[in-house]
Parts: C-alpha cells; structure tokens; sequence
C-alpha cells in the first residue's frame, strides 16, 4: 500500500506536536483524521486546539473529525471510536500519541504526577487499543502505532526518572504483547520512537527550552516515518520497535538535514533522545 487515501486515522493528542505532524502528512494522501484531544480552547502555553488542528488538516488535503476525548476516561474514548465510525465508516489506524512527562525523581515525584503519567501513558494506550479492536479486525490493513521506546532494560534510562520510564515503556510492553496477541486478526502493533529531540512543546516548556529545541529535529521525521509504517503489510510487519532514522534509512534517505530545527547546526549536534 503506497498511501493512506481513503484510510481513517485515530490519533490521540493530535492537536499539536508530533501527532498533527502525523495527521497532516496522512491528510496529504487524502485521509480522514479523527483529533481525539482535550484542547478545545487556547492554551496560554501551549499551540493548537482540536479546532485549528483540523482546520490545517482538511488545508492539507485530508478530512478531519475534532474530538475532545481524555483518554483516562473509557466512555470518553468510546463515545469518540463510535463517532469515528458513524462519520467515516469505519477505524483503520489507531495512533496512540497522547503521553504526559514529568522527569523528576522518586523522592520529588507528585504521586499526582504519578499518576497523571500511567493513566495517560499506559493506562491511555491499552484503553485505546483495547476499544479500537473490534473496529480494526474489520479493516483491510489495520494499524496500531505508539509513539514509545524501545525497550531498553539499561539502568541509566530508570536510575534519574523511574516514574516516566516506567509509564513510558508501559507504552511499549503494549506492544510487546499485543502484536502477538492480534497477530492472527492482521492487526499490526508497532513503535516508533526519535533518534534525536523532536521540537515540540513538552521539549520547549518540560526538559529543556530552546537550547534543547536548537538541537532537535522537527516533527516531519517522525511523521514521514509514521507514514512508511502504516503504509506497510500490517501482516508482514509488526511486532517492531522503530527509530525514525532507520526507518527512512530503510525507504533508502540518508540525508537528514531538512530535519534539523536549526540548519545551521551539524547532523552530530543534534540531541540524542532518551532510551536510544
């Protein structure tokens, strides 16, 4: 499958960042994007509503669908799927990018915080997954993608931040056992995670302000790997923890410097990102 014409979209978080990113390079093919968000008003903040993120996807040549959904709460996210269909027929792709951060260490860490992260992360993608399903066994190349790591079982990845990792990789176990869960019904189960900082607002406002975001790529790289992946045989390829990088690297790119946030700076400036 070379495209994503015709192909429904769900995508938590997609309001901003890295899953508009996603949503508008599927809108490019002629999608249809559900935005299942909980910015329906401005963020003094932070960029973009449900509103305006649809606004740039039906620019970009696609349909979209503003929802707002808070994926800690199951009517919520099942009252949206069940809009999804009666809108567009149908759930072909459930991106699950909605994600909180918080990098402080155990003694210093909210159990708010704490909690806020799980239910988000974790908690969010499995209730999503789990209630996508039935609509995904009924689609010609279903997808589930998470925006998560790999599971890299390194001590430095736990040792500053286990509350975040711990949520984050929930993401990932996901996916780990999904994908051989639903391997019989087609449905692929697949990760994708960014060699390098990305620039989006949790960088800018969270971990480190500009001079973490001079050193970022931008959120195309992850959207043109997201696309190689939902493009692919969902029979054929899941299972998979992908770096953005390699997959592009594998549809045969090597040059990269359109990404970077900062022309200026050199391809081995750029931060690395956590769990790589």
């Amino acid at each position: 499958m070379s495209d994503l014409k015709g192909k429904t979209l769900f995508i938590t978080g997609a309001s901003r960042g890295i899953g508009l990113a996603i949503a508008k390079r599927a809108a490019i093919d002629g999608a249809n994007i559900a935005i299942a968000a909980k910015t329906a008003e401005p963020h003094p903040k932070l960029p973009g509503t449900i509103y305006s993120a649809a606004d740039e996807i039906i620019a970009a040549g696609g349909q979209a669908l503003p929802l707002v959904v808070d994926v800690r709460f199951e009517d919520q996210v099942e009252s949206a799927m069940k809009q999804t269909v009666e809108r567009f027929g149908g759930i072909d792709i459930l991106v699950n990018n909605a994600s909180a951060i918080n990098l402080s260490g155990t003694e210093s860490v909210t159990m708010k915080a704490y909690d806020l992260m799980h239910n988000i992360n974790t908690r969010g993608t499995f209730l999503c997954s789990k209630l996508a399903v039935p609509f995904l066994r009924k689609a010609d190349n279903p997808h589930v993608l998470n925006l998560s790591s790999p599971l890299n079982m390194e001590t430095r990845w736990f040792q500053n931040h286990v509350a975040y990792t711990m949520a984050k990789f929930g993401m990932s176990m996901c996916v780990l056992g999904m994908s051989e869960e639903f391997r019989s019904a087609g449905i692929a189960f697949n990760a994708l995670w960014p060699r390098t900082a990305i620039a989006t607002a949790a960088v800018g406002n969270i971990i480190g302000g500009d001079p973490i975001i001079q050193r970022s790529r931008t959120v195309e790289i992850m959207a043109d790997a997201a696309h190689v992946i939902l493009t692919r045989n969902s029979r054929e390829f899941s299972g998979n923890f992908c770096v953005d990088q390699e997959v592009l690297e594998a549809e045969g790119a090597s040059d990269f410097s359109k990404y970077r946030f900062n022309p200026e700076l050199a391809e081995k400036d750029l931060m690395p990102d956590f769990f790589i």
